[in-house]
């Protein structure tokens, strides 16, 4: 990364806090800040301006949807201000409420995945270079809803596994590696997914993954 990019991070437990330090700032990342409740990250946010923050949805004094909510505001005050949120549980609402403005720079991640080093620095890195970064359990429950069963009933098996990966993220190159098929198979099992779904296409990965997001959530 040519530039080092400020981070503010904010968790409530000393152990985690200490570990998403370690590892953004092991990576080429200035942390600077990290808190431990949401009124301390509100003001961190607007005094300092990071160019990112990772937060922990619940944070105290409610230990509710403290962090969510902080940044959800965040992103009022700055339109697409790039945000990775981290929840120990799938919540489809904390999910919908971070990508209902659709401007992308956005990231759902399980805290388990921060475990996985190279996983969460990728995440935090697409989602401050304006991506969309979705946890794959997140992804998942959401294709298992059953109104989202019915709307892609016609996709064949392939088509739900493309699906679960553009929802994820994924690029159609990453795609291409991970399923072990040609570019040009991705990029024709994406033809036929935004076709069925009735989606428009695009080559923006980002609008991409807002669009089957916001598709599969309706």
């Amino acid at each position: 990364m040519p530039d080092r990019l400020r981070v503010v991070v904010a968790e409530d437990l000393f152990l985690i806090r200490d570990a998403l330090v370690r590892i953004l700032t092991d990576h080429d990342f200035t942390v600077v800040a990290a808190v431990d409740n949401g009124p301390a990250l509100r003001r961190a946010l607007t005094e300092l301006q990071p160019d990112v923050a990772v937060v922990d949805v619940r944070l105290p004094p409610s230990l509710t949807d403290e962090g969510l909510q902080a940044v959800i505001a965040a992103r009022r005050a700055r339109p697409g201000f790039p945000v990775l949120v981290l929840s120990q549980y799938v919540e489809q609402l904390y999910a919908r409420e971070l990508l209902a403005d659709g401007a992308g720079a956005v990231g759902y991640l399980l805290k388990d995945r921060v475990a996985d080093t190279a996983q969460f620095v990728d995440a935090v890195t697409s989602v401050a270079r304006g991506g969309t970064a979705m946890d794959p359990q997140v992804v998942a429950k959401l294709l298992n809803r059953s109104d989202a069963r019915g709307r892609t009933a016609a996709l064949s098996p392939r088509e739900h596994e493309v699906l679960g990966l553009i929802a994820a993220g994924r690029s159609n190159a990453a795609i291409a590696r991970q399923l072990i098929i040609s570019p040009s198979a991705v990029t024709k099992h994406i033809a036929a997914i935004f076709g069925k779904l009735r989606l428009p296409e695009s080559e923006n990965d980002n609008r991409r993954v807002l669009a089957v997001l916001a598709h599969l959530d309706r």
